[in-house]
Parts: structure tokens; sequence; C-alpha cells
């Protein structure tokens, strides 16, 4: 077996995408490649065949592996409910709450866990290449660190560094990195790669040499921007980036997805994006939800908090407005839930019985027990499959029938989370919006599938690490482990 750590100067570098670029590469050479990452803190999660839950951009790297994806991936998943409260998921499963005063001491049980999880893929398959978090010069952390150089140097991974260019003072960011880590840490920082660069990387040259000489670290190439290339994001800072069909010759759908304090599985409507003819805001301006053709209620790792966020803010009077004009509202999961007569809560918010936006006949009791689970529903004579992760149980008194859930008027709410990945399925939803609405837009039939166009981002992503990367010493890296 062999081992990689893919780590980065700071969040939202490339971790994630280069990870999945070279699962896919040593996957086309024959290797026998699983990822992983040993901590993910992200709202955004997805079901693996077996039940068990992980990280969206984990679920992503297993598919670019050719593998299926399972729990050991991705070990713990924290789930932020709260600004210092976390939900622990562990190896697939829930596992109670994480306080932020217990961050850098308190995770004893979820080192173990995660390295007898690292040890168990290693064990397995030929080649493991591991996702970092955030960035391993966060030194107040790195007593309780299992995820960046706590991991490489439990298993003496050779660890490469990603920067990302497009934020702009990279060669500091690089340096610095090297420079705060103690020397046992950096002594297994081998290598850099510069992400997202624009123009002649030539220009970049003596800037590159000289952070390889103070530092010992070999360049291993420098990714330029890669438009259309996107990959599921673990926190806010990739909620609204969309890939975007640039279509303005069609009419368009307008689609506002409301940014809830706590969304989770953000991602839900991120294929209604890839749709061509239809644009996607994710927004908390009113204005803006009372304009858009469709407005989207989101999930929520904290519904009951968010809905008396969304009536703070006067979103609530806006969907309550749009349901009695029959003007399209869908809404999922935690969306699902606020669109409800009533909740009751003694699980997420300990709040008891709230009142919901009373626009579904439905009403909702939060369970100790969670469900989470693959689920395939019938629409219309279609099958839709998705994945469900909930407390919430609702009991459904009246209305049309919808996937898990029920329709009122122009008002849709299901549990099901990637349901809009389904082709015929959204085109025919976006297409009553389109009626509804008196909208002129039709589905484009010869438009690529939504499964398409990731497997097609994918390739794309490695085929311009094949380009521009050194590869074959990156692999050769990992090797030496070995």
């Amino acid at each position: 077996m062999s081992g990689l750590l893919m780590t980065g100067t700071s969040s939202d570098a490339g971790k994630s995408a280069l990870v999945t670029g070279l699962c896919r590469i040593a996957a086309r050479r024959g290797i026998d490649v699983v990822p992983f990452k040993a901590q993910n803190m992200s709202n955004n999660s997805m079901v693996c065949p077996d039940g068990a839950e992980i990280g969206r951009a984990q679920y992503l790297q297993a598919t670019a592996a050719g593998v299926v994806p399972a729990a050991g991936m991705n070990p713990v998943l924290l789930k932020p409910g709260t600004d210092r409260r976390s939900f622990i998921v562990l190896m697939g499963s829930p596992a109670g709450e994480l306080d932020a005063g217990e961050y850098a001491t308190g995770r004893r049980r979820l080192a173990e866990a995660a390295f007898d999880a690292y040890a168990a893929l290693a064990a397995e398959h030929d080649l493991v290449i591991c996702e970092g978090a955030g960035s391993p010069a966060e030194i107040n952390l790195r007593s309780g660190d299992y995820v960046n150089m706590g991991l490489a140097r439990r298993f003496n991974l050779p660890t490469v560094i990603i920067g990302d260019i497009d934020r702009g003072g990279v060669l500091a960011s690089l340096y610095g990195t090297w420079a705060l880590l103690d020397e046992p840490d950096r002594a297994l920082l081998r290598g850099y790669v510069i992400n997202k660069f624009r123009g002649d990387a030539s220009v970049l040259a003596p800037g590159l040499a000289e952070i390889s000489a103070r530092t010992g670290m070999t360049g291993y190439g420098v990714l330029p921007w890669l438009a259309g290339v996107w990959i599921d994001g673990e926190d806010a800072l990739n909620v609204d980036r969309w890939a975007r069909e640039e279509d303005r010759d069609r009419a368009g759908l307008r689609v506002a997805a409301i940014r809830l304090p706590r969304i989770s599985n953000a991602t839900d409507v991120e294929a209604l994006a890839a749709e061509p003819g239809v644009d996607v805001q994710v927004t908390d301006d009113p204005s803006v939800a009372e304009r858009a053709d469709l407005l989207v209620l989101p999930g929520s790792r904290s519904t009951v908090s968010d809905l008396a966020w969304l009536n703070e803010r006067g979103l609530g009077q806006i969907i309550a407005h749009r349901h009695a004009q029959g003007r399209p509202v869908l809404g999922i999961c935690g969306g699902y839930e606020m669109l409800a007569q009533r909740m009751d809560d003694e699980i997420e918010s300990g709040a008891g019985v709230v009142p919901g936006l009373g626009l579904l006949p439905v009403r909702v009791r939060f369970d100790g027990d969670k469900t989470v689970r693959v689920a395939t529903y019938t629409y219309r004579g279609m099958d839709v499959t998705g994945y469900e992760i909930h407390h919430g149980l609702c009991e459904v008194t009246g209305g049309e029938p919808f996937l898990d859930g029920v329709r009122s008027a122009n008002t849709w709410g299901t549990m099901l989370h990637g349901s809009l990945e389904n082709d015929a399925f959204r085109r025919a939803l976006l297409s009553e919006v389109a009626a509804a609405t008196g909208s002129g837009w039709t589905p484009d039939e010869n438009a690529p599938g939504y499964a398409r166009r990731r497997e097609q981002m994918i390739e794309t992503l490695a085929d311009a690490m094949e380009e521009h990367l050194d590869i074959d010493a990156l692999l050769a890296l990992a090797e030496e482990h070995a």
C-alpha cells in the first residue's frame, strides 16, 4: 500500500478537486485507489449505498476512483448546528455532539476512529489519497490534529501543499505554512502545487524557484483556472458557485434558493443551474425571492432557528404570498418542514411545538432516531432516486402526493435530497414551473444530463492535471511511503 496527503494553504485552495483528479488519474492507470478524509466539517453530505453518511466531496472522489463510497473514506463528519456545537457522524452513523470548547482537546476517540479507518483502507487498497482540512498551519489546533500533519505523522505520509493563487499572496502562504510547522512536521512536506492560475505561468518561475530554494520543497506544477469544473464544497464558501450554462438566446427561468444560516445539502439546487436557460441565485434578499419563477427552500441543520430567521427577514411573508398567488415554491428536507403547519422538536432545538409557515398540510415530529437512507419514489410514472438524512417524521393530512411528500397548489415539499439530479424529473418539474409562471422556457432534451456533466467535469479535471502537473512524480512520492 502507499499513501499521499494533499493539504492546502487555506480552505477552498483546491484540495477536494486535486484529490478527485488524482483518483481518476490513478484509476486510469489501473491502480487500486481510494480517497480518504479523516474529518469533514460540513452540512453537505451524501448517503452511501449501505446507508452510511459521508461528505459529498469524498463521495465524488470515490466515484472518480471507480469504487463504492463507504464510511471509512470519511470516518468523522462534523455537522455544525450552531456556532458552538456540531453533531458528530462517526463511521457513517450519528454519535452525539461536540462543543466548541472540546474541539482541540475532546476528540481523542474521533482521532482513533479516523486512524483505524485509514489503516483499514491502506491494508485493502494499493493507494490511499488523503485530503487535509483547512490548513496544516493552524498550529492552535495541532495538539489534537488528526486530519493534517497529525495524520501524516501517524502514518509517515508524504505531504503536498496546494496554494490558491486566485486569492493572492500564494508565495507568502506557501512559505508561511512551511515556516509555522515544527521540524518533524516540516520534514513530511515534500512539495507544492499552485492552483487556479490565470495567465502565463512562466512569470511565476522566479518566485517558485525561491520557494523551493528556501524550503527544500519540490514544485509539482501550476494548474490553470478551469472554467466549468466545480467540486462540492464542504462549507459556505462554495454555496453560490453553481455551474451555469450561458445561453442568452433562450427564454430563461429564474430560480432563487434561500441562503439559510445553517443551510444543509445546498448542492440540491446545483442540478438546476446546470440546466440550459435556468439561472440560479442563492440569496437572502426578499426582493430576489419575490421575483423568482421558482423559490427553493433548501435543507437546514437547525430547522427551527432557521425558520425564525426566515420570518425575521420577511422571507416567511414572501413565501406565504407566493403560495397564495400560486407561484412555485419547493421545500427540500428542512425547507419542507418549515412549510408545514407545525413542528414538534425536542431533538434538534428542544423548542417543543413550533408553528410552521402553514402552507402544506403536514405535521412534523422530530424523532431521536435519524433516518439515513437511499430511496426511490415515483412521480408521474418516473422513478426518482435520491437520499434522505433527517430526524423529522412528516404526517401528511391532505394535498396531492409528491414523491415522499406533498403538493398544495404550486408549493411542493419533499424530504428527498438529490431528486433534482434525476434528469427527467428535474425537467418535468421545471416545465411545470414554466407553465405556472408563463415563461417560454422549455427543456433542451439534447443537453447533457447531470450525471454526464459530472463525469465530463472529472475527466476535464484529470486531463488538465495530466497536462500541467508532474503526475508521475506525485505518484512516485506516494510509492516512497510504501
